[in-house]
Formats: structure tokens, sequence, C-alpha cells
């Protein structure tokens, strides 16, 4: 067995010249200065105005009702959309500090302000939990003792969601699917509205349909590419994760039918049966968005809704009818 000779003071320099040449060139990164405005980006960014979009389920029950346009409505309504966006906020916060080790190793990811060092981790927390008491306590004063016991189980269930939950398999699609449907019944809460039990299965199940279509789509796109995305993942079969949207697609569909026709029951004086008539776009949605699910294009359902224009129009075409039919036109 033969020793390797010590490299010359003249070999190590030749060695390193060439490595130098093989090796590409690194910009080395800039010192990232940390100033007021781009704290406040760089808050703004984790609390993801994108998935604002969400919150707008709090006028759902207000609107099947018909009382979305009412004195008290408006600003009740809007007070609710603030608070559920600023609990959004705090989970979004808290749940980034939380993973920015993670998050720094994931490609994507790593660019997340938190991640990033554009907001320090100890900002992340203070302003995650500030938000986290001031919504439900906002909430008494604004709108109602419910609704800030609605806010505070929507906090606790997602903190516990952050922490734990979302490793744990078909409980992560509960909780998510759960979120929706506390949106949902928020704007009920907020005016004393009562909720139909179609309404709750319509809302519950579409919310279902929509993330475990999400969840399906990622697990197609990281085929072979296992730990580019959520862990879970992994735990889950792509003929599972078919098999709940399509479970959930089916029974939100029958709810809604149940819904508009137990609804469309009663007298009304319109020209058309607008509610009935309201199923045919809805039913033509659901199949629309399937066909995303099913190519795993559903990846994030506010790109879905808001690029594809076919579906953009049956989306109007609904709200069109459902809307005659609540004023009765």
């Amino acid at each position: 067995m033969t020793e390797t000779a010590p490299l010359t003071n003249g070999a190590r320099s030749r060695e390193a010249a060439l490595l130098e040449q093989r090796a590409p060139e690194r910009t080395p990164t800039p010192p990232l200065k940390r100033t007021p405005a781009t704290l406040l980006t760089g808050l703004l960014r984790t609390a993801r105005p994108k998935q604002w979009i969400k919150n707008l389920l709090v006028v759902a029950a207000p609107a099947a009702a018909g009382e979305l346009f009412t004195r008290p409505a408006i600003p009740r309504l809007a007070a609710v959309f603030v608070l559920f966006t600023a609990c959004a906020a705090a989970v979004y916060l808290v749940n980034d500090a939380r993973d920015a080790d993670a998050d720094r190793a994931h490609p994507a990811k790593r660019h997340r302000p938190v991640a990033a060092g554009q907001v320090p981790v100890p900002l992340a927390y203070a302003v995650g939990g500030l938000l986290g008491v001031l919504a439900p306590a906002a909430a008494v004063w604004l709108v109602s003792p419910a609704v800030a016991a609605l806010l505070t189980a929507y906090l606790g269930m997602q903190l516990a969601y952050c922490v734990s939950l979302k490793r744990v398999l078909v409980v992560d699609l509960v909780v998510v699917t759960t979120g929706f449907l506390m949106r949902a019944v928020s704007g009920g809460l907020a005016l004393g509205i009562p909720l139909s039990r179609w309404f709750l299965i319509t809302t519950g199940f579409g919310a279902l349909f929509m993330v475990s279509a999400k969840r399906y789509s990622e697990a197609v796109q990281m085929a072979g590419k296992a730990g580019a995305t959520r862990a879970l993942l992994t735990e889950y079969t792509t003929g599972y994760l078919r098999f709940v949207w399509q479970l959930a697609a089916g029974v939100a569909v029958l709810g809604y039918c149940m819904w508009a026709l137990e609804e469309g029951g009663l007298p009304h004086t319109s020209v058309l049966p607008w509610r009935q008539l309201s199923m045919v776009a809805f039913v033509l949605a659901v199949l629309r968005y399937a066909v995303f699910a099913d190519r795993g294009a559903a990846g994030e359902p506010e790109d879905v809704v808001l690029r594809d224009r076919a579906l953009a129009v049956i989306g109007l075409a609904w709200l069109a009818m459902y809307g005659l039919a609540v004023a009765n036109w």
C-alpha cells in the first residue's frame, strides 16, 4: 500500500488555480439591510395577500339569505373580513417563524421573508401573537361574542395544525376544510342568520373538494421528487386523494341541489325559477374545476378560478342567477 506524497507549494497553487477555473463563479450575497420599509413589506408578504380572497366566504351565508346589502350587514361583514384576515396573517407569521430553518432548505420557500432573513423570527412571533390576541378581542366589540369565540377556535385549530396536525393523515384535510367552513359560518353568526343544513353540507364538502384536489395536484407534480413539497404527501397515494376529491365533489353537488330545490319550493314571484336553474351553473363549475383537478393542475384554487375564462364565465352566470333568485325577480 503506497502513500500519496504531500503536494509541494507549487503543486498546491496549480491545483487551486485549476479548481478555481472549473468552479462556477459565485457572487457573494450582500448582507440584507433591514429598514422599517423592508420590515413592513416582509410582514405584508408573510400575511399572504393573495390568500385573502378566501375570506370573502364570510359573505356566503348573508348572500344566500338575501341580507347582503342590508344596512347592518355591510359594516359587520367588512369587520369580519378584516378580522379573519388578521387571524390568518397571525397563523402565517407563526408558521413561517416556526418553519424558518426548514424553509431555507426548500427551493421555493427559502424566498419567504422570514426564511430569507428579511423579517426576524422573534418579530414574526411577536406580530403574529399580537394579531392573534387583538383580532378576537376586537370581534367582541365590533361584531359579537359568538364571532369572537369562532375566531378564537379558528386560531387554536390552525396553530395546532402548524405544530402537529399537518403531519396527521386525513386530519390535515379536515382542519383545512374546517377553516373554510368557519369563514362561511362567521357571516351568518355576525348577522344572526340561521344556517341551512344544506348550506353547511355544500360549503363543507365544496371546501373539501378544493383542498383534496390541491393535495392531489401537489402529489402528482411531486411524483419522483420526494421531499420537494409537503412531507405528508408521501404518505398519501394519488388514488386515495382522487377518491376524496371525487367523493367531495359529488356530495357538494347533491347538497347544493337539495338546497336549491328546498328553497325553490317556497312561493316566489320571479319570472323564472332562478334558484333551481342555478344548479346547472353550479354543476358545470364543479365539472370544469374537476378538469384541472384530474390533470393535477389545481394546486392553487384561486389561480384556477381567476385564470380560466370558461370557469369565470360559468361563475358569473351562477352569481347572476342566484342573485336574481335572492332578489325574487
